[in-house]
């Protein structure tokens, strides 16, 4: 994070915990007036829930605003009406001189805490947001080659080209050491030789300037343990052995360069507190996820119905209902069972924790929590849900959309566009004459077509863009708010450009070519009108002689 942001990022935490402590006399009014009712009136099961829930809320939300003595003091209190929860009514007899102490030293310690100067030691606000560079981790397409002026080098830089990469080739270290002054490049591809020396300087080189950790890719025509131990340790990432399968090549910078340009994970944050619900919102937000805080339970399906989150946050007391009830209520929804809930509460018992699990969630976070801990904690945890998300929702071998995940990202697509009454275009593709390729190579090296494809499109198609495999050689994309000029400029830029890549067999070099058919709407009425009008002028492809791109008759302009 940079230091204007993270500058940013600790003005807006302090400006939270100054509106925070404005609240505690509000807060302890409450609190007070529930204790003192319960004083006079006597035992009440659901007004003494009360009491426990204010206090455990403080007890938690205290320490995650850089509060600590406050949150001990509340914690303190919380453990002794933990000690009376669950008692009958005939069997309770309140310790009310201890629980006066605890809460007096509570509201001491509110007063305090509301007075203390504001400029008092926040939590560790060190936050990378992933996407927070965009420069360097989507718009950065540079590729350095560093190597002697060979053919496969003036290879490699082409084959890049069509894959949206920007390669420069270096043949001299001179002009090597000038541009790693003036630009920083996503990746590197070095020619090594061990015996060669000018290999040596050029790692030097690289090191030398390397604050950034970036990408290395060695390819040599050495394969003995010295040459690969002195690639280990001049920062690579690849040992590739000529002659190189420049499809690997793509392979390992798509890996590493992030090019698959995953959508922003969406986060649902169930908190009654409205101070942690929007404390907790800002800090995510700024990490780069989107987020949206629900302060009341009994709206949770509706926003799970609106937002479509990728992970539940969810406080464990709240009015009206508790998090186990609300977690129990989301596993009943077939479509919501696999969404991960993450329980994020002060409560230390390890009991209640496992209860909790037991009831639905997938996890437990302890209040006070720091942010930069929710960060790493909500990103571990998303990675393990969108992975295996991703097992039921794509395919395979392309990583891709699968057929019926596609099919049914078309439905909601169709129902956007008629929302807003905008145009949107479906375009069905097929590779040309695909089983010779199986027929004469086998089945890994069709593999390697199928999956040369699925990496144009997703590397040259837009972020909104949707892409999936129908199935064997067949793939779809759905392209929102595109006209049908448009939608035929673009399919045919990515025909040319596909004709262009070249595919590896042993020492054989061969090209492939698809065929398109583009449907609109409006016209079609619907998905599966659109899915049977780019079928059609598919198949007019096909008999057209192939290696086109063909307007639906009724989409035509």
């Amino acid at each position: 994070m940079a230091e204007s942001d993270k500058q940013a990022l600790l003005d807006a935490l302090l400006a939270k915990r100054r509106s925070y402590a404005d609240t505690l006399p509000e807060k302890w009014q409450e609190i007070e007036q529930v204790w003192q009712t319960l004083k006079s009136e006597g035992w009440h099961g659901e007004r003494f829930k009360t009491l426990h829930r204010l206090v455990h809320t403080i007890a938690g939300s205290a320490g995650t605003f850089g509060l600590p003595d406050l949150g001990k003091s509340a914690r303190r209190a919380e453990i002794r009406l933990n000690a009376l929860a669950g008692i009958s009514k005939e069997a309770i007899s309140l310790p009310i001189a201890e629980i006066d102490d605890d809460l007096n030293h509570l509201h001491l310690s509110m007063e305090t805490a509301r007075l203390s100067e504001p400029d008092l030691p926040l939590p560790n606000v060190t936050i990378d947001k992933q996407d927070d560079d965009a420069e360097s981790v989507e718009s950065n397409r540079l590729i350095y080659i560093v190597e002697n002026n060979t053919p496969q080098g003036e290879e490699i830089a082409q084959q890049l080209q069509y894959y949206g990469y920007t390669p420069k080739r270096f043949h001299a270290l001179g002009a090597l050491r000038s541009a790693l002054r003036d630009e920083e490049p996503a990746a590197v591809i070095m020619d090594i030789t061990r015996t060669d020396e000018r290999s040596t300087k050029a790692m030097r080189i690289l090191q030398k300037s390397d604050e950034t950790q970036r990408p290395i890719l060695f390819i040599s025509s050495d394969h003995d343990m010295e040459s690969r131990l002195m690639a280990v340790r001049g920062g690579g990432i690849a040992y590739l052995q000529k002659p190189v399968d420049i499809s690997k090549i793509i392979d390992i910078l798509d890996d590493h360069l992030d090019s698959d340009h995953q959508e922003q994970a969406r986060i649902l944050i169930v908190e009654d507190a409205d101070s942690l619900a929007n404390l907790y919102s800002m800090v995510l937000s700024k990490a780069g996820m989107e987020t949206r805080a629900v302060t009341d339970p009994m709206r949770v399906l509706d926003e799970l119905d609106t937002f479509h989150p990728d992970l539940i946050l969810m406080d464990l007391y709240m009015p009206g209902c508790t998090g186990f009830e609300v977690a129990a209520v989301i596993r009943q929804v077939e479509k919501l069972v696999s969404v991960p809930i993450v329980y994020l509460s002060g409560e230390t018992d390890i009991h209640k924790q496992m209860a909790a699990m037991d009831l639905g969630g997938d996890d437990f976070l302890t209040k006070p929590i720091e942010p930069t801990h929710l960060v790493s904690s909500v990103r571990a945890r998303l990675k393990r849900a969108l992975m295996l998300r991703a097992l039921m929702l794509r395919d395979g071998l392309t990583g891709l959309l699968n057929h019926s995940t596609t099919k049914d990202r078309l439905i909601q697509e169709v129902d956007r566009s008629r929302r807003e009454k905008r145009t949107m275009a479906f375009a069905m593709l097929d590779i040309d004459h695909f089983k010779l390729v199986n027929d004469t190579y086998g089945h890994p090296t069709g593999d390697r077509v199928i999956k040369s494809l699925a990496r144009l499109l997703k590397q040259r198609l837009r972020q909104t863009d949707i892409v999936g495999r129908f199935g064997g050689e067949e793939f779809a994309v759905i392209l929102p708010n595109t006209s049908a000029e448009d939608a035929r400029r673009l399919m045919d830029e990515l025909r040319i450009a596909f004709a262009k890549v070249q595919h590896q067999h042993e020492q054989t070099l061969f090209s492939k070519t698809f065929s398109c058919g583009i449907a609109l709407y409006p016209p079609c009425t619907g998905a599966t009108n659109l899915n049977d009008s780019a079928d059609g002028a598919l198949y007019r492809s096909k008999e057209g002689g192939r290696n086109r791109v063909t307007m639906a008759e009724h989409s035509s302009e």
